[in-house]
């Protein structure tokens, strides 16, 4: 079991010094959320002042993006913190995304799926210099051209969690993400009678096993 700490500052600046305080307490991890601040800047203040911590956004909207923006902030996160960062994701709701972010709604775990899918195929790109050819339901990326093209990062792709409720979006996760944020408002009960097994059917349908994924 790892125990992760929270990077909720009012200050982005802040979350270096807190940061560091829970490395030195002997935390595993430490996470931002996407609140009153973006979650991806308090982290790069973060692994800069620290060297073992794991850092991950917990969670950063995912509906509020693209793949091709969260694979750039994520490939660099990881450049920058040696290799410790996790591209957490969330869907948030559809009020939210549509009257807070302008962005489409539509099918939520299926889209989360394809977001997922989308980043791999755009690191696999810069990673292993493979053709960018993804082409889904929800989005399409067929263009990187060299300058665009970071190349092979020296600590490999970071891993991607996302967040869940109910199954379906549960079960997306299982299928091709590499852990999950069980949400805040939960009982001993429902992450057994109900989180638990949407993952294994996730699990199922890629071939998986339990032990290759991390619950959050």
């Amino acid at each position: 079991m790892k125990v992760d700490g929270s990077l909720l500052v009012d200050d982005p600046a802040d979350a270096g010094p807190a940061a560091k305080r829970l490395e030195e307490a002997g935390y595993d991890g430490a996470f931002s959320f996407e609140g009153q601040h973006d979650p991806f800047l308090p982290l790069v203040v973060a692994a800069q002042q620290t060297e073992r911590l794991e850092l991950a956004t917990a969670i950063a909207i995912g509906f509020a993006r693209n793949p091709m923006t969260l694979a750039n902030i994520g490939y660099d996160m990881q450049l920058l913190s040696k290799g410790r960062f996790i591209l957490g994701l969330g869907s948030q709701i559809r009020p939210h995304i549509q009257k807070r972010f302008s962005m489409e709604w539509s099918r939520p775990a299926a889209r989360m799926r394809e977001m997922v899918l989308a980043i791999r195929a755009i690191w696999d790109c810069w990673q292993n210099d493979s053709k960018l050819d993804f082409q889904g339901e929800f989005y399409s990326h067929t263009l990187m051209t060299p300058v665009f093209n970071p190349g092979p990062n020296p600590h490999g792709r970071p891993r991607i969690f996302a967040a869940g409720v109910g199954p379906k979006m549960t079960e997306a996760v299982g299928e091709v993400a590499d852990g999950f944020f069980v949400h805040p408002f939960h009982t001993a009960e429902s992450v057994r009678d109900l989180t638990l097994p949407a993952l294994e059917r996730g699990f199922a349908k890629s071939g998986r096993r339990r032990e290759d994924f991390e619950i959050s």
